[in-house]
């Protein structure tokens, strides 16, 4: 079970990478990923049951996913639809293009081969994407252009100053953020061996409870890359998660435990900041 779990968290570890660009970085509560996570599934499962080669097909879960978050940006910077509703809009319009992808509600992977069908390790195949992908970021965001997306979400203002196009930058933290986390989705298809239109469902709040948890424990930030904070706090979040199923909650409570978990991770956090005189939004 250990190490199902460990799998399992390092899988969505991925996703919550993605979740950490929109909501962290960009202060954008991006709802498009509860479709742009079973998008990259639908993609996936519809590519490898017609004989496709599973990493191309993961690389056309990320380009999916990549084109959900380019929409939602788009019309929120052009059309200046809210954050929120941006998201929502898309993530509406996913749920029946991935019903479209699929061409039915869901797609058994039992029968057909894939990643883990290769008859390589689960924990070494999965470590080595999740360390390929945190590599990137750490990558990315040392760069020019890492460090102007990273100052996007804490000062619109001293982006716009620079000269850049923050509505362009928006936009394309929004794409990579998809992107992941379609990435993700497309892999724990292959994981679980089926793909189905609603396994996006509370995506985002696993993304935000993994996150939360990580910046809880991890407090020194200059020693810890970000990257690393959100896999912690993932293997956390899904321990937190396994020891409920152990001691009797039932799979379908898994949403509302996820939901309280926020709430009083939130509500701690949030007492602390008012005892010490300041609180701001988490």
């Amino acid at each position: 079970m250990l190490i199902g779990t460990l799998e399992q968290s390092l899988i969505f570890a991925i996703m919550v990478m993605g979740v950490y660009i929109s909501f962290r970085i960009l202060d954008f509560p991006d709802m498009t990923v509860d479709g742009s996570f079973p998008l990259g599934a639908s993609i996936v499962a519809s590519c490898l049951v017609k004989g496709m080669n599973p990493v191309l097909a993961l690389l056309l879960a990320v380009v999916g996913g990549s084109i959900a978050g380019f929409i939602t940006g788009y019309i929120n910077v052009k059309y200046k639809i809210a954050n929120l509703l941006a998201g929502i809009i898309v993530m509406t319009g996913l749920y029946s293009i991935n019903i479209k992808i699929m061409g039915r509600s869901n797609i058994s992977l039992f029968t057909v081969n894939h990643l883990f069908t290769l008859h390589i390790n689960k924990l070494l195949l999965i470590s080595i994407i999740v360390i390929l992908c945190k590599l990137s970021l750490d990558f990315l965001f040392k760069t020019k252009f890492g460090f102007i997306l990273k100052a996007l979400g804490d000062n619109e203002t001293l982006v716009e100053t620079l000269g850049v196009d923050k509505s362009k930058l928006k936009i394309y933290g929004l794409v990579i953020s998809n992107g992941i986390v379609a990435l993700s989705g497309g892999l724990y298809a292959q994981y679980q061996g089926f793909a189905d239109v609603g396994m996006g469902t509370g995506t985002i709040v696993t993304g935000l409870a993994s996150i939360i948890i990580g910046e809880t424990i991890i407090k020194n930030r200059r020693k810890f890359t970000l990257t690393t904070t959100v896999i912690v706090g993932t293997i956390i979040y899904k321990i937190i998660i396994t020891l409920a199923l152990k001691i009797g909650f039932n799979a379908s409570d898994l949403k509302l435990i996820s939901a309280i978990i926020v709430v009083v991770i939130l509500a701690l956090k949030n007492n602390k900041m008012l005892k010490k005189g300041g609180i701001k939004n988490a």
